[in-house]
């Protein structure tokens, strides 16, 4: 079978070149050793594009069909492991191309028609970060039941709240567990807005200008699931906000999950002793016996700066970028490639994690009975008296530096003890300087009452189809 004449360079571009690339620029070129995981979507972006070559009578039928067979046999091998990728063929698609011209002749070489490498690496890389949208909001859903799970097995329960890492007021843990599936409902808000926004094909654009080629880009995005076209094909050609958003998105997971890292180090420390991790998720040490690590939310909470740092990569790769494409582009994958590979892997672990987890309620609940835990609840309780909350504020501020200077907690003291702050105090105060009167009078939307807590949980197992 004959080729296409590659002039002097050796290149499916070198017709224009009469020497031979130089080794060492093939070595600095060449990205096949990455970009390689995009062949699925590389494949399938070339049967929908001949396709329509074939609709609009740049391909013959028969063409067509050697086409799709030659790409399908090349997927098989890739996926066999048995296909052979070139280094000095540069990337996936040339790499893909070269040896489909190789296999069938010409007709692989009419495939190029009407395209770019510009406009096709830009679908394979859309086609590839939605499927990973698809698959990340599957794992925020599934991290999100765990935090459900979590709140409904230990509903009623309570653990002192912190502000500044100091005890501030006592929540119930469903609450708090609560909190992390709000937070981690919004991240999948945002993958969801960067699947759309994604999903429009950039197929046809070509280099930068379109092509003067009867081409039909809607025929091509319809094949291939995407919602429609792009506008204007010089933006297309440059555009890679799509991966700087879904990388952002990803950034905003992994420090989320760094933060819930953090809380589980801290928790598992013999001076909060808050939960047990279970031994599948830890470690031991290599000197000292009687250590068990918490590697597992160490090692998450390290690898948000591998993220943090996939994001600041892409964001000053195309700082300075003029229109329209430019070869900077080619280091945009590995960094997003990087952040899939973190962040999918963190969130499956992590989740593996939550539901292996014990809370300590003993421990907790009795976290909650020192530091005066309850003195906003007597603010409250004097303004409720019709005393203005900066006096409220100053007058409970006193009795906490009684019971400091006694040794003791704002319910230990007697009504005499407390009238001495105000007169308006009453035996009623007792109701609210309890742990169970503290949390249980939390009614506002959002609180941590007992009657909101389990509003906010049924909500949630409905929205995940947990059966109550």
């Amino acid at each position: 079978m004959t080729e296409p004449n590659n002039s002097g360079s050796g290149k499916m571009w070198g017709g224009r070149f009469s020497e031979k690339t130089a080794a060492s620029v093939e070595a600095f070129t060449a990205s096949i050793h990455y970009d390689s995981r995009l062949y699925r979507y590389d494949i399938a972006g070339s049967k929908a594009h001949a396709a329509m070559l074939a609709d609009h009578g740049i391909l013959t039928r028969e063409e067509l069909a050697v086409i799709t067979d030659g790409l399908s046999a090349i997927e098989k091998e890739i996926e066999q492991g048995t296909f052979v990728f070139r280094r000095e063929l540069e990337d996936i698609h040339m790499n893909i191309e070269k040896s489909l011209v190789e296999r069938i002749g010409p007709a692989g070489a009419k495939l190029h028609s009407a395209r770019s490498r510009n406009d096709q690496v830009a679908l394979d890389f859309k086609l590839y970060l939605r499927d990973q949208c698809d698959e990340t909001i599957a794992l925020l859903d599934g991290i999100r039941k765990a935090f459900v799970m979590l709140a409904r097995k230990y509903l009623g329960h309570v653990m002192p709240g912190y502000t500044h890492l100091q005890r501030a007021q006592p929540v119930q843990i469903a609450h708090h567990m609560l909190a992390y599936y709000e937070m981690f409902g919004r991240d999948l808000d945002r993958m969801v807005d960067c699947r759309k926004r994604l999903n429009l094909s950039p197929l046809g654009c070509a280099a930068m200008a379109g092509t003067g080629l009867p081409i039909d880009r809607e025929q091509v995005a319809r094949a291939l699931g995407f919602a429609g076209v792009t506008a204007n094909s010089m933006d297309t050609s440059g555009d890679r906000d799509f991966a700087i958003e879904f990388t952002s998105n990803c950034t905003m997971i992994q420090l989320h999950l760094s933060r819930l890292s953090e809380e589980l180090v801290l928790w598992s420390t013999q001076e909060f002793d808050f939960v047990n991790i279970s031994d599948k998720f830890c470690t031991g040490s290599s000197i000292m016996p009687q250590k068990k690590n918490p590697d597992i939310p160490e090692l998450i909470r390290g690898k948000s700066g591998r993220v943090v740092g996939s994001l600041m990569t892409l964001i000053t790769l195309v700082k300075g970028l003029p229109l329209t494409y430019n070869r900077d582009l080619q280091e945009d994958k590995e960094p997003v490639f990087d952040a899939v590979d973190t962040v999918t892997a963190s969130l499956a672990i992590m989740t593996e994690l939550l539901e292996n987890l014990a809370f300590k309620i003993e421990r907790m609940a009795a976290a909650t009975m020192k530091g005066c835990m309850t003195a906003t609840d007597l603010a409250d309780y004097l303004v409720l008296k019709n005393v203005p909350f900066r006096e409220a504020h100053g007058i409970v501020g006193r009795a906490v530096a009684y019971c400091l200077e006694k040794g003791c907690e704002l319910p230990d003291l007697t009504l005499k003890e407390l009238g001495q702050f105000s007169e308006v105090i009453a035996k009623d105060v007792y109701e609210v300087l309890s742990v169970e009167g503290s949390v249980n009078s939390r009614i506002s939307t959002g609180g941590t009452g007992l009657q909101r807590v389990e509003e906010a949980l049924v909500a949630a197992e409905q929205q995940l189809g947990i059966a109550q």
